[in-house]
């Protein structure tokens, strides 16, 4: 599953065949999908001088006939109201719509009857209806996705539409690394049973030619999980790398907000971690901590011994010779900035927070018995004023949950 490249080839599709300067268009989650896998300067090479947001265009009347429009968006009711006031008075010289996902037929009919002035040059599915943010892991961004797990508290149409965007987004996945799998759930789980379901209707009845694949001999399996059947993993510390970061100081759609942390100059107030575009955090990304400071200082160390070759120029030629290397020199510069940075931030909150000395605690809950000793290490952390209080409330669940069965202390 190498789900990047897949997203990836899409986006150029998208973009490649189109020539001339272009203005893409996306909505507010297809904004995400592009971006973990397309940069700035990539889009600037294949001619496109503005991105802007479909529900913000529909707001200009400036004409822009020398520009093609080409959107990507997803097959909403909402995206598709947008395109039929927009396509009633063209702004821009051509249109060429693609689409994250399956079209309905109301939807192409509706697309028609708007393409009164004959503006539109194609309209194509292509199922990149996911972020990757990795080759192995995607999000859908759903928020609060956990209340959909309680279907009793919640109002059953917002639940459909859950249930509508998780189908949607497994079936891109699948669609785009063409398999049709084998779907299985946790039958203890309402939420799980009704995604299968839902998912196995699109993909064997509704749309059973789009996943007609050439068969594997071991077919795919959809294992679809509640989380509630293991509410522990998510309340213990994490300790690799990219889990640190995520967990400490926040990554969304690989991008980490460091606008916190004075020493970065303004430039580096947001910075890019991707597996895909920084080798050593591929190489790092689920490394320990403790190796993770093993490994910053030989980067520092490789680092240092580029800066001293630099230095060492004497010659016309070492001259030409550092003007060439120049960028790979500033991306090294960066790169090591990033990472040491990060590794000092979460190296000060570990301190800061007492996590070492948390995570402990957390683990002998997780894994040993002992209702007393527990009991005595918990209050120890409860009535520890440097504790943080979402430490202190992950300790009492983690308590909670373990000795639930056994007398209440």
């Amino acid at each position: 599953m190498v789900l990047t490249s897949s997203a990836r080839d899409y986006v150029n599709r998208v973009l490649q065949d189109i020539s001339s300067m272009k203005v893409l268009i996306l909505d507010f989650q297809t904004v995400s999908i592009v971006s973990v896998v397309y940069s700035q300067s990539e889009l600037l090479q294949k001619e496109v001088f503005l991105v802007e947001l479909v529900d913000s265009i529909t707001k200009s009347k400036e004409l822009m006939s020398h520009l093609k429009a080409v959107y990507f968006l997803r097959p909403t009711t909402e995206n598709i109201q947008h395109l039929r006031r927009q396509l009633a008075a063209p702004r821009f010289g051509e249109y060429h719509l693609f689409f994250s996902n399956i079209l309905k037929d109301t939807q192409i009919h509706i697309l028609a009857d708007s393409n009164e002035h004959e503006a539109v040059q194609q309209v194509q599915e292509f199922y990149a209806d996911f972020v990757a943010v990795d080759p192995y892991h995607f999000t859908l961004h759903i928020p609060s996705s956990y209340i959909y797990m309680l279907p009793a508290v919640v109002d059953p149409s917002t639940l459909q539409r859950f249930c509508d965007r998780v189908v949607d987004g497994v079936a891109a996945v699948f669609l785009a690394l063409k398999r049709r799998p084998v779907i299985r759930y946790q039958r203890t789980s309402d939420i799980a049973k009704r995604i299968a379901h839902e998912a196995n209707k699109l993909m064997y009845q509704e749309e059973s030619g789009l996943f007609d694949f050439r068969r594997t001999e071991v077919s795919p399996l959809l294992l679809v999980l509640d989380r509630r059947d293991d509410p522990v993993t998510p309340l213990l510390n994490q300790w690799t790398y990219q889990a640190m970061v995520h967990e400490l100081i926040g990554i969304q759609d690989n991008k980490v907000d460091l606008k916190s942390i004075d020493k970065f100059s303004k430039d580096q107030e947001e910075v890019v971690l991707s597996s895909e575009q920084d080798s050593f955090f591929k190489a790092n990304m689920y490394e320990n901590f403790g190796d993770i400071g093993m490994n910053i200082k030989r980067l520092v160390d490789e680092f240092q011994q580029v800066s001293k070759s630099n230095q060492n120029i004497q010659t016309i030629e070492d001259m030409a010779k550092f003007v060439d290397n120049y960028p790979e020199y500033r991306k090294m510069h960066g790169n090591v900035s990033k990472h040491v940075t990060l590794v000092t931030e979460m190296s000060k909150i570990v301190q800061q927070r007492k996590l070492m000395t948390v995570s402990q605690t957390e683990q002998e809950l997780a894994c040993n018995g002992g209702q007393g000793a527990a009991f005595e290490a918990v209050t120890n952390l409860l009535n520890d004023d440097s504790i943080s209080d979402v430490d202190r409330l992950r300790l009492v669940m983690l308590y909670a949950l373990r000795y639930e069965k056994d007398s209440p202390v």
